[in-house]
């Protein structure tokens, strides 16, 4: 993509270091993570029941899990490390509802501001 598909989303200042905050972007929830060894970005909502990961814990440092059914994220790539397992018996949904990592998008980063690309 190019550098005019950009959107800028926020100053690097407004997500603390180990955080996670949702922006609204062309009407789409988007969650802004500040790890480690950079920024990152996912769609907001659990692929499992859509239920806001703004919510959930970030774990290990690069993923999060939903406060709802427990599913965990890698927030780097998107893709399930765990899929829903609370309460007991969610894993009759899991047979409807099978896995399906987040969507991500890019981030860039200049002169303190966040660019997403593919929103």
């Amino acid at each position: 993509m190019s550098p005019s598909t950009e959107i800028a989303v926020c100053s690097e200042k407004d997500v603390p270091l180990g955080q996670k905050k949702v922006f609204q972007v062309k009407g789409q929830a988007i969650l802004v993570y500040h790890l480690k060894d950079g920024f990152y970005a996912t769609q907001a909502h659990c692929t499992h029941a859509f239920w806001p990961l703004k919510g959930g814990k970030i774990l290990e440092g690069y993923t999060v899990q939903c406060p709802f059914h427990h599913a965990i994220f890698d927030i780097r790539t998107g893709e399930v490390v765990e899929w829903a397992n609370f309460p007991p018996g969610i894993q009759l949904l899991n047979i409807v509802r099978g896995k399906k990592a987040l969507k991500r998008y890019k981030v860039n980063r200049r002169e303190g501001k966040i660019y997403l690309q593919g929103v």
